[in-house]
């Protein structure tokens, strides 16, 4: 049996599970919010165009609009100031291949339960490969937090400073591209960075260093829960937008039961 009839056979019996990483776009989901200096994301829009009536006798069918950063989205290396001067950076030129890949997950929900401003450490990092083993090169990393189980305001959690969630320091996402070499980070949060990301040396560490070294970067990801630490596969294909720096994308994951 090939290696794809083999896949085919497992998803057929259940022996290979697929979760489903991906919030549902609706025009009430948070979107990140900066300074008002500065543009905003859009929400997500939907407008109907014809439900099987006058307007279209036998289809329906809606317009769509919103920022390529709304919902669970991919982050492109030309997203950030550091990446726009990097090779195949934005999404229509990312290699296809790119977007599927070895996922590790690690685990930080007790912490960002008990504090809103969490931080990942290369300290965290090397506890989870004592327990795990070493993160494999090429591979997309997961920060989970569970802070996809909020919702409205919570959710964004701002306060009279600014947004308030968990998120790596510097030096441990520093640490993931330059001593593992990862394909990209993901977050369960609005961003890579933590709410108050503004603040470290250089702002917004994570942005600034995934895509100056040419990684990637996913937000808004949900159930995390399920997936184990190593062992599943990750399938993040955004929209092929030309000169796009990120896009709403479906982010599924393949578990072997």
């Amino acid at each position: 049996m090939s290696t794809l009839n083999m896949l085919v056979s497992g998803l057929a019996s259940g022996a290979v599970r697929i979760v489903d990483l991906t919030h549902t776009l609706d025009p009430d989901f948070p979107v990140i919010v900066l300074p008002p200096e500065f543009g905003q994301c859009a929400r997500f829009r939907m407008e109907e165009v014809s439900a099987y009536d006058h307007r279209g006798p036998a289809w329906k069918w809606h317009n769509i609009s919103m920022s390529e950063h709304t919902g669970t989205h991919f982050d492109a290396p030309s997203h950030w100031i550091s990446g726009k001067d990097v090779p195949n950076g934005s999404v229509d030129e990312i290699p296809a291949e790119a977007f599927v890949g070895p996922v590790v997950v690690i685990d930080c929900s007790k912490g960002a339960a008990e504090n809103d401003d969490f931080e990942l450490t290369p300290e965290i990092i090397a506890g989870w490969e004592s327990d795990h083993g070493r993160i494999p090169a090429d591979a997309w990393v997961l920060m989970r937090t569970d802070w996809s189980k909020r919702r409205g305001a919570e959710y964004l959690n701002m306060r009279a400073d600014g947004p308030h969630s968990p998120g790596p320091t510097p030096e441990a996402i520093r640490f993931l591209i330059e001593e593992r070499n990862i394909r990209g980070f993901g977050t369960e949060t609005v961003g890579t960075d933590a709410g108050q990301g503004a603040h470290y040396v250089p702002p917004y560490p994570a942005h600034y260093f995934l895509h100056g070294a040419g990684k990637y970067g996913l937000q808004c990801l949900a159930n995390l829960d399920q997936l184990p630490a190593t062992g599943a596969v990750l399938i993040a294909a955004p929209l092929k937008i030309k000169n796009g720096t990120g896009s709403p994308l479906r982010v599924l994951a393949m578990v072997a039961e």
